[in-house]
């Protein structure tokens, strides 16, 4: 990567999302495999994180889901059309965090099929092979990401993703975009511009370089 802009500047910083930016829904696969409905269910559908955690693991529990189970459907998985090319010519252009509410523990074939992007999302808790909960890297992770590299790290920051959770990044970035966001999402926040796939997207940021 070279570490200067054509201006001779610092390279910018780019945040993403993970699931619905560069990798398919996750539990959305698993609904699909198990025949389980609700866990079709995603932050595109419920502002609480924590009540769709909920609803998650009490279904995953109720139907002896293990992570073993859960990690061969992501085995199987593949990244977004356009995702690679795209994060690809980002990481030779800017600094690039996926910053995300997925987890470790079940997201890393994908970031092994990305060629290990720098992640920053939660942990599962486990016994055995039980899924038992969650731990959350911080309060308000994505938010405070943002803050941390605008603030004590002094980088100028786009962002792009596609739920509620993502509202105050894409908000405390100094650009952000939804990307293939929902109408009823978008409708909610018009203030931010929607980009509908990973090619308009790199036109935008090109914008900025």
């Amino acid at each position: 990567m070279n570490p200067l802009n054509s201006s001779g500047d610092n390279l910018d910083y780019l945040c993403l999302d993970f699931e619905g930016v560069l990798i398919p829904e996750i539990w959305q696969e698993v609904s699909k495999a198990t025949g389980i409905e609700d866990l079709m269910l995603t932050t595109q559908d419920l502002e609480s994180y924590e009540e769709l955690m909920d609803i998650r693991l009490k279904l995953v529990s109720d139907n002896n889901i293990t992570i073993h189970d859960i990690m061969e459907i992501v085995k199987k998985m593949e990244p977004m059309d356009g995702a690679a090319d795209f994060l690809s010519w980002a990481r030779d252009n800017f600094q690039v965090s996926i910053v995300s509410d997925t987890f470790y523990e079940l997201c890393w074939p994908l970031v092994r099929k990305l060629n290990y992007p720098h992640l920053i999302c939660h942990h599962l808790e486990l016994n055995g092979s039980e899924i038992i909960g969650y731990k959350l890297k911080q309060d308000n992770n994505k938010q405070k990401v943002i803050e941390a590299i605008k603030e004590t790290m002094k980088f100028k920051v786009f962002a792009a993703g596609d739920s509620y959770n993502d509202i105050n990044m894409l908000n405390s970035a100094d650009q952000g975009f939804f990307f293939q966001a929902p109408s009823h999402i978008k409708e909610k926040y018009p203030h931010l511009e929607t980009i509908k796939d990973h090619n308009e997207l790199k036109i935008k940021l090109e914008n900025y370089l």
